[in-house]
């Protein structure tokens, strides 16, 4: 009753009535709205591509070898393309140079090199296609990584091994010429210019 009265008298006085307000609704972000933008990896085809550019087209387990990594890894930031030579009667040694091909800031020269211990006999050179994950900033490329373990492949005349350091990580694809006996432990140390000490 009393609630009728103050209704008559506010419409009587000309007041409106207090209307209850409803908050808006609190929009937030798409939740895809994390996920980085289209054209800052490269895409399988594009590395299916360069990698045949690299080696020739037809390389043996190299296609089936690239799908396996993308399966793991997904597209990657950049590529290597270069060649490499090493050799080892027990302690190792291997040098490398080529070329980064990184989707955001672009191509610069890169060497690589890097010792190897364990039960190793031979002598090699190959080419080396090297793709690289997770680097946001081409500076953070230039430091030691050493071998994920547990993680290598051979598929027909092409292999791969996951290196790391902290969260970048290098996965060199190589078809090897010569030939080389046994396992090896090391890392591979990435420079601007070329390097004569392995270490």
């Amino acid at each position: 009753m009393r609630s009728l009265l103050t209704l008559c008298v506010a419409l009587l006085l000309g007041a409106a009535p207090a209307v209850a307000q409803t908050p808006a609704p609190v929009t937030t972000p798409a939740a895809d709205a994390a996920i980085p933008p289209p054209g800052k990896t490269y895409s399988q085809h594009d590395v299916l591509a360069a990698a045949d550019d690299a080696f020739g087209k037809g390389a043996e387990g190299l296609s089936d070898l690239l799908r396996r990594v993308f399966d793991d890894m997904g597209e990657p930031d950049g590529y290597i393309v270069g060649r490499e030579a090493g050799g080892a009667i027990v302690v190792g040694v291997r040098y490398g140079s080529g070329t980064l091909f990184h989707k955001v800031e672009g191509q610069m020269p890169v060497f690589w090199t890097g010792p190897s211990l364990g039960f190793d006999l031979g002598a090699d050179g190959s080419k080396a296609f090297i793709l690289v994950y997770h680097l946001h900033d081409s500076n953070d490329l230039f430091r030691r990584y050493a071998a994920v373990q547990g993680k290598a492949y051979f598929i027909g005349g092409a292999s791969a091994q996951y290196l790391r350091h902290d969260d970048v990580v290098l996965v060199p694809v190589t078809l090897g010429v010569g030939w080389r006996l046994g396992i090896n432990a090391g890392w591979l140390h990435f420079t601007r210019e070329t390097r004569y000490l392995p270490f």
